[in-house]
């Protein structure tokens, strides 16, 4: 049984410790820690999980001791032998802060700006469908809002199918073979699309992209978390959705080029778009294949070099600071798949539940108007390029948003409060959009799109608390796609809210989303109060153990997980 969170990035000794995996014998501490639950600790929650700059000894090295601080001894938290960095594990190593700051900074530059890329390429063929409405895709197709409605139903609909089943197999194959496949796939199938020729082709197309990136984010997430603690994690995160609306900035400013090819050769501009675009994301997956490692210690190839990225003694750094932060990350090698029990009690987690709930409908009251942004500009009366330019400002936003909201996440320990901040950003924007008048002149409603678009977009923030409230690899492998499934869910129902026939002023779909908003609102104090309450319950079940009972239930548990 561990500590949930829900506001704290530390906390207090384990309550009910959990096994990391059936059968090792040994207990996470930091598990606990990591979980958000408990916002009145204070101090408390120190003892045992530190941040980086707390865990210096007297001459300034980063030290052990604090990290494994139990009733059990370090011998709870020694890697299984089947690690891929079991070779570096050393409890008594130390290292100075700046060497680790040093290499965080290059790791930044050689494993999160390639993910970022690679996340890039995702999004650049998962949105340029938003474009390519502007330059009267549904026309040349012979289709209406409706129809364009059903097909990106049915993207996420196979998106979110491919999610858990993309995950076991990255964690059978490793992220670094299996993303590079998923990229080359989706591309072929991405400039596909120049040849559309009506509703069921673009039907067929939209299956097809969904079935193929579906798995994508969350592999992505698991892979990150090999190199990065659960607090440098978010704002990794937070970059990596940074880099997937820098993606929507420059591909308005390549759409801006490339819809001016309509006619060329016969062809629409957007079929210029697709086709080329999907020759971009098809050439980062080829390289991808070669670029990425499978884990900090396997860097040596010919392509990355004999000698690899890391020196022996960044190599030690690197994993002891993994282990260190989050002991359950050496329960399983990177390239173990997971069992169908695994899989089960991973799956049962009840105390990740709150957070799939959260993934159901928090981003549902901006979902409509994101996808809609470019027809809602058209029908106000600017131009296909104007359109495509108009929509970078709400891009920028968005931009700022993410990093800003972020890093309050992890200044203030608050997630779920935090995560609040986009329901009261959308709620009175939504309840203009809902009394303006039809006369209101384009540039206010222009203004107002923008600021939907661009509101505090939490996704990051959410995605690093299911990570640390796993408890266990097989659960965070299982929960991060649990809860992407989760948000592509709430795209299926967000992209069916405006409806052809209440457009142009959606007053109807508008009404729903403020219910949804005023829902959200409830659903993030819920889940604190949730949280809160289970580590409380928790807390006071291990203060109540002697000593000798926290040695003997941290060597004898069979507790697994978060239980």
């Amino acid at each position: 049984m561990t500590r949930l969170s829900t506001s704290t990035e530390s906390a207090t000794r384990p309550l009910l410790a959990s096994l990391d995996a059936p059968g090792d014998g040994k207990v996470s501490v930091n598990s606990f820690e990591k979980k958000e639950y408990n916002d009145t600790e204070g101090e408390r929650r120190r003892l045992l999980s530190r941040t980086d700059s707390d865990r210096l000894d007297d001459v300034g090295t980063q030290s052990h001791h604090q990290t494994f601080e139990t009733f059990g001894g370090v011998s709870h938290y020694q890697p299984v032998d089947q690690y891929e960095g079991r070779h570096r594990y050393d409890p008594e190593f130390e290292w100075k802060p700046k060497e680790e700051k040093k290499l965080v900074r290059k790791l930044d530059m050689r494993i999160c700006s390639w993910v970022c890329l690679m996340f890039f390429a995702l999004q650049l063929d998962r949105s340029n469908i938003y474009q390519a409405l502007s330059d009267n895709m549904l026309d040349d197709l012979g289709m209406n809002t409706n129809d364009y409605n059903t097909g990106q139903a049915i993207f996420y609909i196979f998106f979110l199918s491919a999610e858990l089943p993309s995950q076991l197999i990255s964690k059978k194959l490793g992220p670094e073979r299996w993303v590079p496949i998923q990229m080359v796939s989706w591309s072929v199938v991405a400039s596909c699309q120049a040849f559309l020729g009506g509703r069921s082709s673009f039907f067929a197309c939209r299956a097809l992209l969904g079935m193929l990136e579906g798995g994508f984010i969350p592999d992505n997430i698991l892979y990150l978390s090999y190199f990065y603690t659960g607090s440098e994690l978010p704002i990794r995160l937070g970059f990596f959705w940074v880099s997937s609306q820098a993606t929507n900035i420059i591909s308005a400013f390549w759409a801006f080029g490339l819809l001016r090819l309509r006619g060329y050769c016969g062809l629409a501009g957007w079929r210029w778009l697709f086709g080329l675009e999907g020759l971009i994301t098809g050439s980062i997956g080829a390289v991808s294949f070669l670029y990425l490692p499978p884990s900090p210690t396997q860097t040596k190839s010919w392509f990355r070099g004999k000698d690899g990225w890391f020196n022996e003694r960044e190599e030690l750094i690197m994993v002891n600071r993994i282990i260190r932060d989050d002991p359950s990350k050496g329960d399983m090698h990177n390239r173990q798949a997971l069992s169908l029990r695994s899989l089960w009690l991973s799956l049962t987690d009840y105390d990740m539940w709150p957070i799939y709930l959260l993934g159901l409908s928090w981003q549902i009251p901006a979902l409509p108007m994101t996808q809609y942004l470019t027809l809602q500009l058209r029908s106000l009366g600017f131009s296909t390029f104007e359109t495509s330019l108009l929509t970078i400002p709400a891009y920028v936003l968005f931009i700022a948003q993410v990093l800003w909201w972020t890093w309050v996440s992890e200044k203030t320990n608050q997630r779920l409060l935090v995560g609040m901040v986009s329901q009261f950003w959308a709620l009175p924007i939504l309840v203009v959009l809902e009394t303006i008048s039809g006369s209101t002149v384009p540039w206010i409603k222009w203004g107002l799109s923008t600021l939907m678009v661009g509101y505090p977009y939490v996704h990051a923030i959410i995605v690093a608390l299911t990570s640390r409230n796993a408890g266990s690899v097989r659960t965070r492998t299982v929960a991060s796609a649990l809860y992407n499934m989760s948000v592509q869910a709430s795209s299926v129902i967000g992209s069916n809210i405006y409806r052809d026939d209440d457009k142009p002023l959606y007053r109807t779909g508008n009404k729903l989303l403020i219910t949804i908003c005023c829902y959200n609102i409830c659903l993030f104090i819920g889940a604190k109060i949730y949280y809160v309450h289970q580590n409380s319950s928790r807390q006071q079940i291990w203060d109540s153990m002697s000593t000798r009972e926290k040695q003997t239930y941290l060597q004898n548990t069979k507790d697994q997980g978060n239980k």
